[in-house]
């Protein structure tokens, strides 16, 4: 089953999610596990947001 949710708190959606989709202006910047995307993020984008 897979279900959408929307977090704009970190914390929570590193315990409860498998992966994570990072989004701006209403596209997909980058995806991948909150490891991934928070340990290497890749595009700039994402790399502002975590900053």
């Amino acid at each position: 089953m897979t279900m959408v949710f929307v977090f704009h708190e970190m914390g929570f959606a590193r315990e409860v999610a498998d992966r994570v989709v990072y989004m701006h202006e209403g596209r997909i910047v980058e995806e991948g596990t909150f490891e991934e995307l928070f340990g290497n993020p890749k595009p700039e984008r994402t790399k502002k947001f975590i900053n």
